[in-house]
């Protein structure tokens, strides 16, 4: 399971961005939250994966605190993968950072063998997004944070890039963070979904 125990962040002393949040995902499921822009959902995001360290509360991964040294079991992907891709690189080089990936892998996440030897800058962002997800879906990796993840796709490509998505659900039984503004995806997608004003109380 992976649980946010008791979070709280603030910028600064008189600006407490959420305060005591508590939520958890079991292994397999779909979890939505839903929030309008700027109430701290991607901050949240962050202290999940590790990249920022909460004022209060801690996170775990199958009770034991996070992070911890070694590959990160939660992976968070965003919605500019141009940003997250060394622009310098061959898109082989970005997935290699991985470390082994299959073609059967690939193909099912709709990765072209024609694209591996490309640079950033030659492909879409669907297609980024789609490297930036074969990069995450590590063999260590048991949870997916997904941060507006197709909010900038269009709607055939988000469509693709999700039910590759919950097929990895299914057959690995990864546990994902859906986190958006659209309630018709989370609806479509996800087998809870939470708001996250009101887990920050602030409804």
């Amino acid at each position: 399971m992976l649980k946010a125990n008791n979070i709280s962040f603030s910028y600064s002393p008189n600006q407490c961005l959420f305060d005591a949040i508590e939520l958890s995902i079991q292994p397999g499921e779909v979890v939505g939250l839903y929030g309008q822009s700027g109430v701290g959902k991607s901050t949240f995001a962050k202290i999940i994966a590790g990249y920022l360290k909460p004022d209060k509360g801690s996170i775990s991964v199958d009770g034991k605190l996070h992070p911890q040294k070694g590959r990160n079991p939660v992976q968070l992907i965003g919605q500019h993968p141009e940003k997250a891709i060394n622009p310098y690189w061959q898109m082989k080089q970005v997935l290699e950072e991985s470390g082994e990936y299959s073609d059967a892998f690939l193909e099912k996440l709709g990765i072209s063998k024609e694209w591996m030897h490309r640079f950033p800058s030659q492909l879409s962002g669907g297609e980024l997004q789609r490297f930036c997800l074969a990069r995450a879906i590590a063999p260590e990796t048991k949870y997916l944070i997904a941060d507006e993840m197709t909010t900038m796709l269009d709607a055939i490509t988000q469509a693709q890039i999700w039910q590759s998505v919950l097929q990895l659900v299914e057959q690995r039984q990864l546990g994902v963070l859906v986190i958006s503004h659209e309630l018709p995806l989370l609806n479509q997608i996800c087998t809870r979904i939470l708001n996250f004003e009101q887990l920050a109380g602030k409804v």
